[in-house]
């Protein structure tokens, strides 16, 4: 009884992907308990539609979680709906950092404060305009 290599190759795959199937399952296993540990009293953290807070109360029998989302702001919540805790990220550069030169131009997309830059310029246009209209 000879076995046709097509066969062969058809178990081979068929061996591949439920190893592949495996892996992926503890690989999700294994991070879901690294997610529940994290979830604490006190955790910063991110529900799976977006909103963030901070974890006041667990209950583990209604599998429930108290968010403050904002100062006196309290969400009740499943505790699957925590996706993720959220760590600090590093705070991004002063503007003190930032060297401006006085007498260049604003860079591309540069926001300038058009009540100290412009109030000259206002003022002198806004004479001519009261000229003309009593000139007419």
């Amino acid at each position: 009884m000879a076995i046709d290599p097509l066969t062969i190759i058809m178990l081979v795959v068929l061996a591949v992907l439920v190893f592949f199937m495996f892996r992926n399952s503890r690989k999700r296993k294994a991070q879901a308990e690294e997610l529940q540990s994290k979830v604490v009293v006190g955790a910063e953290v991110m529900t799976n539609f977006g909103v963030y807070g901070t974890i006041l109360e667990m209950d583990d029998e209604e599998n429930q979680v108290l968010l403050e989302t904002t100062p006196g702001t309290v969400l009740k919540v499943h505790r699957q709906t925590v996706t993720r805790v959220v760590t600090p990220s590093p705070l991004a550069p002063s503007d003190e950092s930032i060297d401006h030169d006085d007498d260049s131009a604003p860079a591309y997309g540069e926001r300038i404060d058009e009540s100290t830059a412009d109030a000259p310029a206002a003022a002198d246009s806004a004479r001519s305009e009261t000229s003309k209209k009593d000139d007419e």
